[in-house]
């Protein structure tokens, strides 16, 4: 077939595409299809064998709650090793901040902290759960020995940058001291709120301002207190449901007694439960905006992640210099080292003499001799 022809053709069936997507006729659409969420085997896993949900699973957290997180998908690969059958369940979301919400929703109260894994990590009943980027995966069975193994399987999941990859700022304002096992909860909604265990009704704390809640339980002296954090968007937001709560709170019941509500910015605190009301206050006192508390969950402080941000940065311009230098070496070596090689296959010196320029101007410009007595100068 000659050029003429193929040109022919291919002006047709770029003719025909375009008639199909002005006249609304079929068209195909081409995606890229997704890469597998959970891999083939880690850790001397490999995928294989059957299992079913056990104790703990994200099969059975609240629906509602889990969908306003925000998933995007999920996989469920089974496992074995030595005789061994593991049930590994994956969820990703559309960032951090989604995770880390289904991570406090699917947390059981027996579970306790764990290392070495992800960013937010507990282990218990049977199961390890954990978060990596924007990912919650949940394994069992699975025991402390298993933690090396989930460590090249957390490797393997999804990485992610810019603000899908910010850890939420809410969590990290909670008190350490006294938190009791697994809790710390994260709602974004109010069924995540609801199914969580939140002190305050959920359909009144203000979601379609954009709301998130921690419910933060704590074992005290005197009993079980409950610290609730509210953020808003604005101050002014924060204010209106400061006001509005302070008038409800002492009507919701007999752990409201000793309440106390207090307000700091986009911030709107509770204290509610076992603690007198000075106590109560004196928690609440305890908490400020421009302070990151370091608690169980790893919770990146804005400091901490600019730092990070300025130190990746300056990396990559160090990394790139150096190639940039390392090629230009390479480069000059490459050229005169053929330039050489040619000279001395055409019987030449590898190195010449190098030549310099010159206009000659030496006997058309003599140099002036000044004249001392006439005080003039003669060429």
């Amino acid at each position: 077939m000659g050029a003429g022809s193929r040109v022919g053709l291919g002006v047709a069936a770029c003719a025909l595409l375009l008639a199909g997507v002005q006249t609304g006729a079929q068209s195909v659409t081409l995606t890229e299809p997704p890469v597998q969420l959970l891999p083939q085997s880690f850790g001397g896993w490999q995928q294989g064998g059957s299992s079913e949900p056990g104790t703990v699973s994200l099969t059975t957290v609240n629906k509602a709650a889990l969908e306003e997180a925000g998933p995007l998908r999920s996989q469920v690969n089974s496992y074995t090793r030595g005789g061994r059958t593991m049930r590994v369940e994956a969820v990703e979301f559309g960032d951090r901040t989604g995770a880390y919400s289904a991570f406090t929703l699917a947390e059981r109260p027996d579970m306790r902290a764990a290392k070495d894994v992800g960013s937010s990590n507990a282990i218990g009943d049977g199961a390890v759960l954990f978060t990596i980027g924007d990912t919650v995966v949940l394994a069992a069975p699975a025991t402390n020995a298993d933690l090396p193994a989930l460590k090249d399987l957390a490797k393997t999941l999804p990485k992610v940058s810019g603000s899908q990859g910010v850890a939420p700022l809410l969590p990290g304002y909670v008190l350490a001291e006294h938190l009791a096992p697994s809790g710390l909860r994260y709602a974004l909604g109010p069924a995540s709120y609801a199914a969580e265990g939140g002190v305050l009704p959920a359909n009144s704390l203000g979601w379609d301002k954009s709301a998130e809640v921690v419910t933060a339980n704590y074992d005290e002296k005197h009993g079980k207190e409950t610290l609730t954090l509210l953020m808003y968007p604005t101050p002014q937001i924060a204010q209106a449901f400061e006001r509005r709560l302070s008038q409800s709170v002492t009507g919701l019941g007999p752990s409201f007694a000793n309440a106390r509500v207090r307000r700091e910015n986009e911030l709107v605190m509770l204290a509610s439960g076992a603690l007198p009301g000075n106590e109560a206050q004196a928690m609440l006192e305890k908490v400020h905006m421009n302070q990151l508390v370091a608690v169980d969950h790893a919770m990146a402080s804005p400091f901490h992640a600019e730092v990070q941000k300025t130190f990746s940065l300056l990396t990559n311009i160090a990394i790139l210099s150096g190639v940039l230098m390392g090629a230009a070496v390479l480069l000059g070596l490459f050229l005169g080292g053929g330039r050489a090689l040619i000279r001395v296959l055409q019987g030449k010196p590898a190195a010449t003499e190098p030549e310099f320029l010159s206009l000659h101007l030496a006997t058309q410009n003599p140099v002036p001799h000044w004249d001392t007595g006439s005080q003039k100068a003669h060429f």
